[in-house]
C-alpha cells in the first residue's frame, strides 16, 4: 500500500529573498536556454541555479554544474537562504491558471512517497523513460541529496475526501504565493497538524498512485535508493532516500486538465488533401471540413464535440485544406500493435502513429514531427508553412492514464499533457 509521510520541508526564507516568483521556476526539463538565462537574472538564489545550472566550457569531473548545485546549496543553507522547516508538515498546493479563455484551479498537496519499483506496488508508470534524463538527474541526486522538485501523482478520489482532509489544516490561513512566467498561480500552505496527518495518511493507503509527471525523477528515485542500499548506505526502512516527493491530486480534481498533444509533421512535401484523402479512405470515414483556418478551428471544435478517440484531424500545408478522419474499424489497429492492449490501441495518438504516420504515410515520406498544444500554434503553422502535416489528436483522458497504467502498459510518447507543470522551488526535500 502507498506509504505516504509529512516531512519537514526545506523552503526559502522570503525575508532574505524576497518575493517567492523570484526564486521558483519551472521543473527542468521544460527549460530552454532563454528561460534559463532570464530565470538566472530574476534573482541570485533562483531554484534554476540549483535544479538546471549552467553548463560552462571548462567544465570537468571533478567542476560542472552539479558540484556548482551543490555548492550553491550549501552556502544558501549555511547563509539560512534555505532553512528546515520546525514541524513535519504536509503542503496544500493549488494553481490557478487560464486554458483557451477558461480560469482552472487545480488542487493537492506536497508529500513524501516512498518508493516502490514499478511493477512491484501500487505505484504506476504511464509514460516510456530514457536513459540519459536519469543519468543527469542521478548525477544532480548524487551532488545535492536533494528532491529539488516534486514528482507529480495522481490518486483516485472522486468524492475529494483526501484533499477535504488535508483543506482543513488551513482554514483561514494566508497561503505564499508565487506566480511563474506563464502568469499560473501557486498557493502554498503548510499543514502541521498532526491529527491531518493521520487522516490523510489513513486514506490514502488503500488508492493506488499513477505518475502524471516526472516518471525520471522518481526512476531516479529509486535508482538513488538502490544504490546507498548496495553500498550499505541505508540508516533503515525509514531513510528518508526510501522517500520521494510527490505533489498528489485527485483524479476528479475539476481542475485537473489533460491538454492536447497536436502534431506538426515535416517530410512530407507537397502532400496534399487529395492524396492524403486516397490514403486514408481505404479505413477511415473522412469528412472535408474546407480550408483556411476557419475550417482548421471547426475541424477540432468538431473533434471536441465529438469526445472520441478514434477521430484525428488534418490540416495538408499544401493546399491548406482540413479533413477529418474516422477510423472504421478496430482490425487495422488489431494487426498493426499485437502486443498491446485494446485500450492502448484505441488511443488517437496510438492511432496516429502506428497506422497514419508509419504504415501509411511512412512509405511516400520521412514524416519527423514537433509537438504544440495549443489550437493557435496548429493553425498558425499551417498558416506560415511550418510544416507538411497538421494532426489534431484528442486528449487522453483520466479513465486511459488509470486503465493502461494499471495494466502495465506505457502509453506513447507525449499522450498526456498536464498543464500547467509544478513549480520548482516552493519546497524541498533532503533525501540523506
Amino acid at each position: 500500500m502507498p506509504d505516504i509521510r509529512p516531512f519537514r520541508g526545506v523552503r526559502y526564507d522570503l525575508t532574505r529573498v524576497g518575493a517567492l516568483s523570484d526564486v521558483a521556476a519551472p521543473p527542468y526539463d521544460v527549460i530552454g536556454p532563454e528561460l534559463q538565462d532570464r530565470l538566472y537574472k530574476t534573482s541570485p538564489y533562483n531554484i534554476i541555479r540549483l535544479e538546471l545550472n549552467k553548463e560552462q566550457a571548462d567544465d570537468s569531473p571533478e567542476s560542472n554544474r552539479y558540484t556548482r548545485a551543490a555548492k550553491e546549496l550549501r552556502e544558501w543553507t549555511r547563509e539560512g537562504i534555505l532553512a528546515e522547516d520546525p514541524h513535519t508538515s504536509i503542503y496544500v498546493y493549488e494553481q490557478t491558471f487560464e486554458v483557451e479563455g477558461q480560469t482552472h484551479t487545480r488542487k493537492g498537496f506536497f508529500a513524501r512517497v516512498r518508493l516502490e519499483p514499478f511493477g512491484e506496488g501500487m505505484i504506476y508508470p504511464h509514460e516510456q523513460t530514457l536513459s540519459g534524463p536519469k543519468a543527469d538527474r542521478l548525477a544532480l541526486f548524487n551532488a545535492t541529496k536533494f528532491n529539488l522538485s516534486p514528482v507529480f501523482g495522481l490518486y483516485p478520489d472522486p468524492t475529494e475526501d483526501v484533499l477535504h482532509a488535508a483543506e482543513a489544516g488551513i482554514r483561514d490561513r494566508t497561503p505564499i504565493e508565487a506566480t511563474d512566467h506563464l502568469g499560473v498561480v501557486s498557493r502554498i500552505w503548510p499543514v502541521v497538524d498532526q491529527a491531518t496527518h493521520t487522516t490523510v495518511q489513513g486514506l490514502m493507503a488503500s488508492k493506488p498512485i499513477f505518475i502524471a509527471d516526472g516518471h525520471h525523477r522518481y526512476e531516479t528515485g529509486v535508482n538513488y535508493r538502490n544504490q546507498l542500499a548496495a553500498s550499505g548506505g541505508l540508516s533503515g526502512p525509514d531513510d528518508p532516500a526510501n522517500f520521494t516527493m510527490m505533489m498528489l491530486v485527485g483524479m476528479s480534481d475539476p481542475g485537473l486538465l489533460i491538454l492536447p498533444t497536436h502534431r506538426l509533421v515535416s517530410g512530407l512535401p507537397g502532400l496534399t488533401s487529395d492524396e492524403l484523402i486516397r490514403l486514408l479512405s481505404p479505413d477511415f470515414e473522412i469528412e472535408v471540413v474546407g480550408d483556411g483556418p476557419a475550417a482548421g478551428r471547426a475541424a477540432w471544435e468538431n473533434m471536441e464535440m465529438s469526445g472520441d478517440q478514434d477521430i484525428l484531424g488534418f490540416g495538408t500545408v499544401a493546399d491548406g485544406k482540413w479533413i477529418t478522419a474516422r477510423l472504421r474499424s478496430d482490425a487495422k489497429m488489431d494487426e498493426l500493435a499485437p502486443e498491446h492492449s485494446a485500450e492502448w490501441r484505441s488511443l488517437g495518438v496510438s492511432i496516429l502513429h502506428e497506422f497514419v504516420l508509419k504504415a501509411l504515410l511512412g512509405p511516400i515520406g520521412s514524416p519527423n514531427f514537433t509537438y504544440v498544444h495549443l489550437l493557435d500554434e496548429v493553425l498558425d503553422s499551417v498558416t506560415h508553412c511550418g510544416c507538411d502535416l497538421a494532426c489534431f489528436v484528442p486528449p487522453a483522458g483520466m479513465n486511459h492514464v488509470e486503465s493502461i497504467a494499471s495494466n502495465l502498459e506505457k502509453m506513447p510518447p507525449k499522450s498526456t499533457y498536464f498543464y500547467p507543470k509544478l513549480l520548482s522551488g516552493l519546497v524541498l526535500n533532503p533525501i540523506r
